[in-house]
């Protein structure tokens, strides 16, 4: 065959480059908008999987972005006693102040960086409100609040409580200064979350500057979804907003984010559970039956019952 000559071989068509790992990149699912609401005494949120089918998220719940508000002083109010069982709830604190109680006797507070994660198994009553120096003062208030399911085995364990701070939450720094991956359940890039998982899970929050770009390994077979808090992304070449949820097929490789603004995203990323799952307001479990022995435990008190020392 006689080659090919011509005077500027710049001239000739170009063969773009191909990417082989851009042939990992997982399908995306879907992109939506959460629509916004009021939740307990004032939180203003974002319902997170609205519309979703809860098949392409388990084993995640149910997921509200609390703010991003400015409070004025005296605002805050929190929400108040409520109970839950068969899930866990997992709060990640961005701006602003929560203290926790439950009739399990336990108690904290989370500020910016930490992660409040509490286990309802069989049952507990709680209440998330406003420390009074933060309620009398006011300010910035941003928080994410996922629910996690339980295995049908585990749906009666004992309550339990983890304060994750920000200090023993490690962040793997990512290459050429383009940000950092805080793990707060799971592993990345060696660095291991502290949290403690019945299920294993990846929960990842990402923070990428501007112009840059990371690649995630999202385990194949894997529930695999992403939440932009703030900035703006793309997420295997689809723009993915502030306010916007990624939800990826189960079956493929990586996710891509690229940057187009400094960014805040937060990855989910789990086994499926792949069991019936029945909820009716705070109450996951795996059969009708079991909600409606949850609804007469919880009004006969067998969940607790409110300290007479508590407001």
């Amino acid at each position: 065959m006689p080659a090919i000559t011509v005077e500027n071989v710049l001239t000739l068509p170009r063969i773009p480059n191909v990417s082989p790992v851009g042939a990992l990149e997982r399908p995306l699912l879907a992109i939506t908008t959460a629509p916004q609401g009021v939740e307990g005494e004032g939180f203003p949120v974002r319902r997170a999987f609205y519309g979703l089918d809860q098949r392409d998220l388990d084993p995640f719940i149910h997921m509200d972005q609390m703010g991003e508000v400015e409070y004025g002083p005296g605002e805050p109010k929190g929400t108040a006693w409520h109970p839950h069982r068969g899930f866990e709830t997992v709060t990640i604190a961005y701006q602003g102040e929560v203290d926790h109680e439950d009739t399990g006797g336990n108690r904290g507070s989370i500020r910016p960086g930490d992660v409040q994660w509490m286990t309802a198994g069989s049952g507990v009553l709680h209440k998330e409100m406003h420390g009074r120096d933060y309620a009398r003062r006011g300010g910035p208030f941003e928080m994410l609040q996922l629910w996690v399911n339980l295995p049908a085995k585990s749906k009666m364990t004992s309550p339990r409580y983890q304060e994750l701070l920000d200090r023993d939450i490690p962040a793997a720094r990512l290459p050429g200064d383009a940000g950092s991956v805080r793990v707060i359940a799971g592993e990345f890039e060696g660095a291991k979350g502290p949290a403690r998982t019945f299920t294993p899970i990846n929960l990842f929050d990402l923070r990428l500057r501007a112009g840059h770009r990371v690649r995630l390994d999202l385990r194949e077979g894997w529930t695999a979804a992403l939440f932009v808090l703030r900035g703006k992304v793309s997420v295997n070449g689809e723009a993915a907003n502030e306010g916007e949820l990624v939800v990826f097929e189960r079956e493929g490789g990586e996710a891509a984010i690229e940057a187009a603004s400094d960014a805040t995203v937060f990855v989910m990323n789990g086994k499926p559970i792949d069991e019936p799952i029945a909820g009716y307001g705070p109450f996951v479990m795996n059969t009708q039956e079991q909600i409606r022995q949850a609804v007469v435990d919880y009004q006969s008190g067998r969940l607790g019952r409110i300290p007479s020392s508590t407001h």
